[in-house]
């Protein structure tokens, strides 16, 4: 490379440099008014929309801001110019201008803005999945700054479809108390006709390491595993979930997750939502009118009611802290999942594993919400954006031409009988269907741990209803050496994998995917279980026992186990209690109680550190939602609390 080859020779139209335009024709709709009391800002603002070639007349127009996660740049027939991250920020943009034009459409002036998210699962087992968890805080902050940077704006719209790119702006919108909001869900990606889900897929390495896959079936099904290039993973993970939630919520409109994407009725959810918004500053609903502590109530609900994905445990909470709402614990959240029947039979969960273009053919949030209705469940008061509550949108969906012409649709195309894919609650209860999340604790996570209960093997639990497991620990200080020891034949039958370093402090909490998921997809794996101070992917199933609090390196007793120590778990699917305990080694047995003493004497494990690669951005965000409460508190940023924390460090520093 020299610079002559950067700099190649040009034609004169390269030398051609106009120096002056004309400019655009017309005037601003200017009135003495707006010159004497509008700041220079708004002025400004409208020769920056002329400038930009909105017509001048055009002006006075109501102005929505359209926040979006848009990745990559398509051409007009969609093939890739440059890639995105994913799929399910690979169209959105699509959404966004069905959302402009239907703005303009109503006199109103569309603006945009993105900021685009990562893959959870592109950063699997890579240093990627350090900034994963860190990016929502962040991208929620960037998403409220360009908010408030457009003053003129009289709503917002948001569009995102993923993992942490719609959680982060569920947050953003949570924030803008006293503007309308409405967030459009980026739908889901199509299953192949012959072939694995996303999440199922991301297992070829692991089950080649064990023979269970051959190279060419691995490289076919790698493949075609993501049918259309659109929408999240077609599974009920962080991403299908965080969709429901929305809705659930009453952010989004009835019957708007995981619709598919690309297609006619995803981009009519969009000119939909539009023209809710519309309605919405009309009648002046904001978004204060909607996210109540009912809302957050009722996602709970529905959360359990699908089965949804752990890491909405972090979700919800950081939603309800910037909506000003009550945040939920660890009682509230039990309470919930002990009251509310698991209704949806999708993947990860089963028994039948259909993809969730199912779910939303089969009726999505509404149709889960009509069996809660009948069982007392819901708030049926809570305002959404539709303008009426829960419960009048309730009454639409039942009786409409839309429920009816998708749940034969589902006939039709498929041969699935919709109350097959969302089952009433006596048929839930007859196939089986356990509530969703239980939280145990023990000598080894004494502020608690997550498990979802209700994706258990079933084969492995009781008749009673129990899940019991009591082996030896395999202890690693990262998920890389974790996954090695899978895919060389280390862990036996019957062992406990315990992961430690993987919480905050450690990684930024990463996701351990590629462990949750070579356990569900090789055939020993259902009698292994594991414990971990990090997170799970939403579509993470089997005896995974996440969020151990506290964690290793804030001292937490899970960073003092070694290889070979006994540890005995118990999860009850029915009552959701559970308990996590180390009981001593072969040689010497202990009881629980005794256990916990004998972990107190201990030092931390000698290879306990955070990650050598851990970046400073993600070290500051541990630390600041280490002082806000953590993750029980959904890794938030309380500002009051920090700046608490700050003055007393500086007196006490005597700064």
């Amino acid at each position: 490379m020299s610079i002559e080859t950067i700099f190649t020779p040009q034609d004169d139209a390269f030398y051609s440099v106009i120096t002056h335009a004309a400019g655009p024709q017309g005037a601003l709709p200017l009135t003495p008014q707006m010159l004497m009391e509008s700041p220079s800002g708004n002025l400004f603002g409208m020769t920056q929309n002329a400038g930009m070639g909105w017509d001048a007349n055009k002006l006075t127009g109501k102005e929505v801001l359209i926040i979006g996660t848009q990745g990559g740049i398509r051409a007009g027939d969609g093939r890739p110019i440059a890639l995105g991250y994913h799929t399910g920020h690979w169209e959105i943009g699509l959404q966004m201008q069905a959302a402009a034009k239907e703005i303009t459409r109503n006199g109103g002036i569309p603006f945009a803005a993105f900021v685009s998210d990562p893959c959870d699962g592109r950063s699997q087992g890579t240093h990627g999945m350090f900034d994963s968890l860190p990016y929502r805080n962040d991208a929620a902050i960037v998403f409220r700054r360009l908010i408030r940077s457009l003053p003129t704006r009289r709503a917002v719209i948001g569009v995102a479809t993923c993992d942490k790119g719609l959680p982060a702006t569920m947050i953003a919108l949570a924030a803008m108390h006293n503007l309308p909001t409405i967030l459009v869900p980026g739908g889901a990606t199509l299953p192949p006709t012959f072939g694995e889900d996303a999440g199922k897929v991301q297992t070829i390495g692991a089950r080649y390491a064990n023979h269970e896959l051959s190279l060419q079936e691995a490289a076919e099904l790698g493949c075609r595993a993501c049918a259309s290039p659109g929408g999240g993973c077609q599974f009920l993970g962080t991403a299908g979930t965080s969709q429901v939630v929305a809705e659930a919520l009453g952010l989004a409109l009835p019957h708007s997750a995981l619709a598919p994407s690309g297609q006619d009725v995803w981009l009519e959810i969009s000119r939909q939502s539009a023209r809710a918004v519309f309605e919405l500053d009309n009648r002046g609903i904001t978004t204060r009118d909607i996210l109540t502590d009912k809302a957050i109530e009722n996602a709970m609900v529905i959360h359990a009611a699908f089965g949804g994905s752990t890491n909405l445990l972090l979700h919800i909470p950081a939603i309800a802290h910037a909506a000003g709402c009550t945040i939920p614990d660890v009682d509230h959240w039990t309470r919930i999942n002990r009251k509310v029947p698991r209704l949806v039979s999708v993947l990860p969960n089963g028994p039948d594993y259909h993809p969730t273009v199912r779910a939303f053919l089969a009726g999505g949030v509404p149709e889960v919400m009509l069996h809660l209705r009948d069982l007392g469940l819901l708030h049926l008061d809570a305002m959404t954006v539709t303008g009426q509550t829960v419960g009048e949108n309730l009454d639409w969906w039942q009786a409409s031409e839309r429920r009816e012409r998708f749940r034969q649709c589902l006939r039709e195309q498929d041969g699935i009988e919709p109350d097959d894919v969302i089952l009433p609650p006596e048929r839930a209860k007859a196939r089986g269907l356990t509530s969703t999340v239980a939280f145990p604790v023990g000598n080894i996570a004494p502020e608690g741990s997550v498990i979802k209960a209700t994706a258990i093997d079933p084969s492995v639990v009781g008749e009673d209803g129990v899940y019991r497991h009591t082996g030896r620990a395999r202890v690693f200080v990262s998920e890389a050496r974790a996954i090695k020891a899978i895919k060389s034949g280390e862990i036996e039958q019957g062992d406990i994998m315990v992961v430690i370093g993987g919480g905050p402090s450690g990684t930024g909490m990463e996701e351990t995917y590629q462990l949750t998921s070579a356990l569900k997809h090789v055939s020993w794996g259902k009698t292994v279980s594991l414990i971990t101070d990090a997170r799970f992917s939403g579509v993470s199933t089997g005896a995974c026992f996440g969020h151990v609090a506290p964690e290793a390196l804030a001292g937490g007793p899970i960073g003092k186990l070694r290889d070979n120590d006994i540890i005995e778990i118990a999860v009850d699917r029915l009552s959701l209690t559970g308990s996590v305990n180390f009981i001593g080694t072969p040689l010497a047995p202990l009881t629980p109680e005794e256990g916990a003493i004998e972990l107190a004497r201990r030092q931390p494990h000698p290879e306990l550190h955070a990650h050598d690669f851990l970046p400073d951005d993600t070290r500051l965000w541990a630390a600041l939602q280490s002082v806000s409460g953590g993750t029980w508190k959904g890794c938030i940023y309380d500002t009051d609390k920090i700046i608490e924390v700050i003055n007393a460090g500086k007196k006490a520093l005597g700064l």
